[in-house]
């Protein structure tokens, strides 16, 4: 099974089912499947070759959708590129992986500039909607007469051939591109769509960036059973539960600095109602936050999910666990095996930290053309059944992790995201957990700053809880109660707002830098100050 036949298994239905809606407009099963082949006529016609890389550099709509469904239907890879990236970065992403077509809008394109000109193998740019551009040699096709091109056969691809390149938030440097195959798209969906239940009477709002893994299985999952998938480029969070509420959303995927503001605001009566479960990525979802929403929308199902863009997804905490283990990342989805291993390269025993690897067919097939990152992170599984060798590759997360006597895992932090004071490794999720149980805090970030004397101070960045004053010594004085000393924070520091990355998380790669001399002498900085 091929990603494209995620929609072309239900156009063919006797009376197809909406697939997608964007604001007013509306296009069932059959009608996505002929925008799609429509696609992949006009990116042969332009000469695309297999697995020719087509990037997508637009806001989410039915476009967006279709371009990157028949870029794999042609042969082809789509790469999609977050619109809120800035010129630099959609150059770097464009030239990385040799982008032979962009499909992006006029406006988008005159706002790269030059970066344009500095990729030699874009050939063909597609524009959606209406507007002058002035590109020099590029061959230029508006969508219209893209999706009009004459049939042509696709180039001949089996599910283990690259679908598409997904690149990473770049926490260190320029992000780097996660090539996924078929096989692997296919079977997250199909994975994915297992655990959450989902079915053709879902209706997904799609509020995440297609360029994200997790915001990607909006489309995926939904694909996958012949639900609809609403898209939606929000504003404002209170966008959302009113969107929610409008279409009678069923299931919504956000990652904790959404769902922070979420929790905050009054949801819809047909929201309330409708709302089947709601899913976190992309971080632990405070404990306060996860109260907040489970008060809030007492009818749906809680689901916490832990990924990673080289594997998709890995595992999923139940919804009938959350009061027994609310701290818990679960266990591994379906068609996933998820290892623990320990410096010594051995799995570890109950209530043993270890590394997260994940083996299974959602395992990516590297970093594109970096074999030296690809190496460090895709390596052999260790060990194998009755001393079995298996030549096979699985990611090593880079994740700390602890497992319970009953399989259940435990993220523990980053490896390099761990605060290392007075002796101890801390982790910068449990403080984050601390603040926001006080109550006192909108959104927080724990971090570790080199200091004179502890190796490294802990620096909170936090802001004011909604409608409130910020109150540091009440920060302080909750943490003093709730956490051992070593862990209490040197500093609470107060921020109007957080920066984030492209894909919506908190960017705690700009707040380490900010931050990293708060504890120098001449600074003057005293504890809790």
């Amino acid at each position: 099974m091929l990603v494209d036949h995620l929609i072309s298994q239900h156009a063919a239905d006797s009376a197809p089912a909406n697939a997608l809606v964007h604001k007013g407009d509306v296009l069932s099963y059959r009608a996505l499947e002929e925008q799609v082949q429509g696609v992949a006529n006009g990116l042969l016609e332009a000469g695309l070759g297999r697995a020719g890389r087509v990037a997508v550099y637009l806001e989410k709509r039915l476009e967006t959708v279709a371009a990157m469904f028949g870029a794999v239907r042609a042969g082809g890879a789509f790469v999609p590129v977050n619109p809120l990236l800035r010129p630099r970065q959609v150059g770097h992403i464009l030239r990385d992986c040799g982008v032979r077509v962009l499909v992006t809008s006029p406006d988008r394109l005159n706002s790269l500039g030059d970066e344009i000109g500095a990729c030699p193998e874009l050939t063909s740019v597609v524009l959606v909607g209406s507007g002058t551009v002035d590109i020099g040699a590029k061959q230029v096709v508006a969508w219209q007469d893209l999706i009009a091109a004459p049939f042509r056969q696709a180039h001949r691809v089996i599910d283990g051939d690259l679908a598409a390149i997904m690149y990473t938030s770049g926490s260190t440097g320029l992000p780097k591109g996660v090539m996924l195959s078929h096989r692997n798209i296919v079977a997250g969906a199909l994975s994915v769509a297992e655990y959450l239940e989902n079915g053709p009477h879902d209706r997904i709002l799609s509020v995440l960036p297609l360029s994200f893994d997790a915001g990607m299985s909006q489309l995926t999952t939904g694909f996958a059973v012949g639900a609809e998938v609403i898209l939606m480029n929000y504003l404002l969070p209170k966008d959302v539960v009113v969107q929610a509420g409008k279409h009678r959303i069923t299931g919504l995927t956000g990652v904790p600095p959404l769902w922070n503001q979420l929790a905050q605001l009054e949801w819809p009566a047909e929201a309330v109602d409708s709302l089947r479960y709601f899913a976190n990525t992309g971080g632990a979802m405070p404990r306060a936050t996860l109260d907040r929403l489970r008060t809030a929308l007492p009818k749906s199902k809680p689901f916490l999910m832990y990924g990673l863009t080289e594997a998709f997804r890995s595992t999923y905490l139940p919804p009938e666990q959350v009061d027994r283990r609310p701290d818990s990342i679960g266990k591994a989805i379906p068609n996933a095996e998820i290892l623990v291993i320990g410096e010594d390269g051995n799995p570890v025993g109950p209530g043993q930290e270890g590394e997260l690897v994940h083996r299974g067919a959602l395992v990516g097939l590297g970093y594109w053309n970096d074999p030296e990152k690809t190496a460090k992170r895709f390596k052999p599984v260790p060990g194998g059944p009755d001393g079995l060798v298996v030549p096979e590759i699985a990611v090593w997360s880079g994740d700390t992790v602890r497992i319970d006597d009953e399989g259940y895992l435990y993220f523990v932090g980053r490896r390099d995201d761990m605060i290392k004071t007075s002796g101890y490794r801390v982790s910068p999720n449990e403080v984050e957990e601390t603040v926001y149980a006080s109550g006192a805090v909108g959104e927080a970030v724990a971090l570790g700053a080199a200091h004179p004397t502890l190796g490294q101070g802990i620096v909170v960045v936090a802001t004011a809880p909604n409608g409130a004053a910020f109150d540091v010594d009440a920060v302080i004085a909750f943490c003093r109660r709730e956490l051992p000393p070593f862990m209490v924070p040197h500093q609470v520091i107060e921020r109007d707002s957080l920066p984030r990355n492209p894909n919506g998380k908190i960017d705690r790669t700009v707040l380490a830098a900010e931050f990293a001399d708060t504890f120098q002498p001449e600074n003057g900085a005293e504890d809790g100050a």
